[in-house]
């Protein structure tokens, strides 16, 4: 993909096509650090519309984290590293 010399961009139509967006359509690039993420704008959502948006993204990241058998506890303290670092007074 390459800019124009106005720094435009044409989004590619399979793109556009999921996101429901055409001409005129409102987006949003949202920097994650390492990438810009182009989202759709929420025209005319309401809190409630946003919240069963919201549920419905997490209903489908369930179960996706393969802890490979480990406990809540023991999961954290491995991407925390021991708590030895606490006074134990």
């Amino acid at each position: 993909m390459r800019l124009t010399e106005k720094s435009q961009v044409t989004i590619p139509k399979p793109i556009r096509d999921r996101l429901g967006i055409g001409p005129g359509s409102e987006i949003d690039f949202l920097d994650r650090g390492d990438f810009v993420e182009v989202v759709r704008k929420a025209e005319d959502e309401t809190p409630a519309d946003r919240r069963r948006r919201l549920e419905a993204h997490l209903r489908a990241m369930a179960g996706t984290l393969d802890l490979g058998g480990m406990t809540t506890d023991e999961y954290m303290e491995e991407i925390r590293g021991p708590r030895d670092d606490l006074d134990p007074r």
